[in-house]
């Protein structure tokens, strides 16, 4: 009988073992010098178990179904056949064997399938080819499990995005840390965040400063991102990531409704440069953010009103102007406390960095625990020691800790370092605040408010401020002149 050879491998580990296509191919041509068959075509071909083409082997069978004459088909094993038992190819086989056409030789598994098998060999061949198909699955299994224990423990299962990369830890741990184009990310967050920027705009910008060209779609793929303040989306589920955030949830929330309210409006106001641009007001009514447009050669501000309409007011960028005027006029700082408040800021920060230190070391520390309870839990849930129900308890206690660490973790670090620079520059400035708030650009207009105001609302027509400190203390003391003790309303010693 003449005999055709098919020698395949589908993983790495197949061509290191003893299963590798040399190895095989040795095997069977013994197999059918024995059996006294006469090899007229030999395959080998190393190709994806999960391919849907499989183009080598698809090859083959075109030949077989071809040939006049009875063939004896050759592979070593079964799963070297097929690893799917459901693969249309495994049917046909089956079928020109069935049909005296063809048999099948399995050497290294010691079987033939043909017309004339016994029921008892039928049943082997079956057992044998699921399971295959449940070595298959079972890949597919602990892949997927493997991921969903990734993303419990706050791992990124794929490649780290721009401005992250992956790397071995010297535990040999893989991971994910901020890399060269962090900055990149930071910037296009914070700029965007301003309102200030289209993705046009943006884009220019980056090519700018970094000398990056980047596509309009790859700018919205990053900024809607939740990967940069701590969370990860994985198949349309958030789950909280272990890695050093590059922004703060509220910059992200900023950004977002920046994008909202770019998409809602005509693209050529986009790019125009608003004093009072996204970000800096919040609608009291919804909490979304006020954005800018231009009409009839006047700026306008109003809600973007994302989460529903509500009759939003619109105001002229003359009266938001107004109104920030009055709150400057007010904020005057005389020379003789100065240098008190600017040392206080200092000493406030000494204080603050050594419990910033102490408060971040425990928060870390807690959250590695909280890592390996979730690991535990998992642990006994497949072992049967402890229910689902109680699994999913746990699990959403572990996560919900989680995401308040997470979050008070980014509060301590807001109040980083640069903050009291800044801080102590405006308070030196404080005492001319409107008369630089009156004489600056756009830019330089909020980024002095960006200084003072922790949260400015629009309710109606009228804006509400809420101070950053001390700059609240700054005004009400302006306000009552209660400045220091013998100091007279002019700021002047008194008699």
């Amino acid at each position: 009988m003449k005999a055709l050879i098919i020698a395949r491998v589908s993983t790495e580990e197949q061509k290191e073992a003893n299963n590798s296509l040399p190895a095989q191919t040795f095997r069977l041509e013994n197999y059918c010098q024995r059996k006294g068959f006469e090899i007229v075509k030999t395959y080998s071909f190393d190709e994806s178990a999960y391919k849907p083409q499989r183009d080598d082997f698809d090859e083959a069978l075109e030949y077989i179904k071809a040939s006049k004459e009875k063939l004896a088909v050759c592979f070593d094993k079964v799963d070297r056949f097929s690893r799917d038992v459901f693969d249309k190819r495994v049917g046909l086989l089956y079928e020109l064997a069935m049909q005296d056409r063809i048999e099948l030789h399995f050497a290294s598994d010691n079987l033939i399938i043909n017309s004339k098998i016994s029921a008892a060999e039928k049943f082997q061949f079956g057992i044998n080819l699921n399971l295959a198909k449940y070595y298959s699955d079972a890949i597919s299994d602990n892949v997927w499990l493997a991921i969903e224990q990734k993303l419990r423990n706050g791992e990124w299962p794929g490649k780290a995005p721009i401005g992250y990369r992956n790397f071995d830890r010297e535990d040999g741990k893989k991971w994910i840390e901020p890399d060269e184009k962090r900055d990149l990310v930071v910037f296009m967050f914070t700029e965007h965040g301003t309102g200030n920027y289209s993705l046009f705009t943006l884009r220019k910008a980056i090519k700018d400063g970094f000398g990056i060209l980047m596509s309009k779609g790859q700018i919205w793929y990053i900024l809607k991102n939740p990967f940069y303040y701590g969370e990860m989306l994985y198949n349309g589920r958030i789950y909280p990531h272990a890695y050093e955030p590059l922004i703060t949830r509220e910059i992200y929330d900023r950004v977002q409704d920046v994008l909202a309210g770019y998409h809602k409006k005509p693209f050529k106001y986009g790019s125009k440069p608003f004093a009072y641009g996204h970000g800096l007001i919040t609608c009291l009514h919804c909490g979304c953010t006020i954005t800018a447009e231009e009409a009839k050669g006047h700026a306008y501000y109003h809600c973007t009103q994302y989460r529903g309409k509500h009759g939003a007011e619109w105001l002229t960028e003359e009266e938001l102007t107004k109104q920030f005027s009055e709150l400057l006029k007010g904020m005057v700082i005389p020379e003789p406390i100065l240098d008190q408040l600017v040392s206080a800021l200092q000493a406030s920060h000494d204080g603050k960095k050594e419990f910033h230190n102490r408060r971040m070391a425990d928060l870390k520390r807690e959250h590695t625990e909280i890592e390996g309870k979730i690991e535990k839990a998992f642990d006994l849930l497949l072992a049967g020691s402890i229910t689902q129900d109680l699994y999913d308890k746990k699990l959403k206690e572990f996560d919900k800790r989680k995401q308040e660490l997470i979050i008070e973790m980014e509060q301590h670090d807001k109040a980083s370092e640069t903050y009291y620079i800044n801080a102590s520059t405006v308070l030196k400035l404080a005492g001319r605040a409107f008369e630089i708030f009156e004489g600056s650009k756009v830019e330089e207009k909020r980024q002095l408010l960006g200084y003072l105001l922790q949260n400015c609302n629009l309710n109606g027509r009228k804006l509400e401020f809420i101070l950053r400190k001390p700059f609240d203390v700054i005004l009400d003391h302006a306000k009552s002149e209660k400045w220091l003790p013998g100091m007279d309303s002019n700021h002047r010693p008194s008699a």
